[in-house]
């Protein structure tokens, strides 16, 4: 497992890193590019949920001052785990399993320090959707603070498929919304549960929100009517630690 991101660039490296199973964050193309070799990698590669950006060439032309031809691959700084084999393993060596599923966080300031806090707080997962929301980069290790290592990533396609897989599983899922009537500190934490925190400007999706089992708030005793959500992350899992250890 790699500790940093790395570039590769040109339209063979890039076909290499592929057939040798890279995982790649991103890759920017250029824009009206022509080239069946490329069109090849990039299906492959949207089936795998990586992020294809088509740009300038200038854009490419600062991202390396090599011969890029068109494609640069922006490589992943971690290995992915799969959903599945992770609830199974912890759920058959604990009786109260967390884990934490993330809808549409898109600053990757806030997925390092969600990640931090994870980590800290004995997080046994984090579930993230392939596309859409912060990228998992050299940036999220800095404001992770490494923690992004010690912690296992799982990432799906739609973050629905996660919440019926867990349900399936027995694992109660619990929604962070201002909207919901009781507060974390009228919630049971100490069974098998599934936190699902919402994107910065929109909470959690109404279509998820459908799905749950529960749905808990923060108290807000001042003017302003929601919290950064790495900090709201923060209290749902001390708030869960806090009940554990009573």
């Amino acid at each position: 497992m790699s500790k940093k991101e790395s570039t590769i660039f040109g339209v063979y490296p890039v076909l290499e890193a592929i057939k040798s199973e890279v995982v790649f964050d991103k890759v920017y193309v250029q824009k009206d590019l022509s080239n069946p070799k490329v069109d090849s990698s990039l299906a492959t590669l949207e089936k795998d949920g990586v992020t294809i950006n088509y740009v300038p060439i200038e854009k490419l032309n600062r991202l390396t001052k090599g011969n890029h031809q068109g494609i640069v691959a922006i490589t992943s700084p971690i290995s992915f785990y799969s959903l599945e084999s992770i609830v199974e393993k912890t759920l058959a060596s604990k009786e109260d399993a967390t884990f934490l599923i993330l809808d549409q966080i898109s600053d990757v300031r806030n997925f390092g320090a969600i990640l931090r806090t994870a980590e800290c707080t004995g997080v046994d997962a984090v579930i993230i959707q392939k596309k859409g929301g912060a990228p998992v980069s050299g940036d999220t290790v800095k404001t992770s603070a490494g923690a992004i290592f010690n912690i296992p990533i799982c990432k799906v396609d739609h973050i629905k498929d996660a919440i019926f897989y867990m349900q399936a599983s027995g694992i109660t899922t619990i929604a962070a919304t201002e909207k919901a009537e009781n507060s974390i500190y009228h919630t049971d934490f100490k069974k098998p549960i599934a936190i699902i925190m919402g994107s910065e400007g929109k909470g959690v999706s109404k279509s998820v929100l459908n799905l749950i089992d529960e749905q808990a708030s923060l108290p807000l005793l001042g003017e302003i009517n929601s919290l950064n959500v790495s900090v709201a992350c923060g209290a749902f899992l001390y708030e869960m630690v806090r009940q554990r250890s009573l």
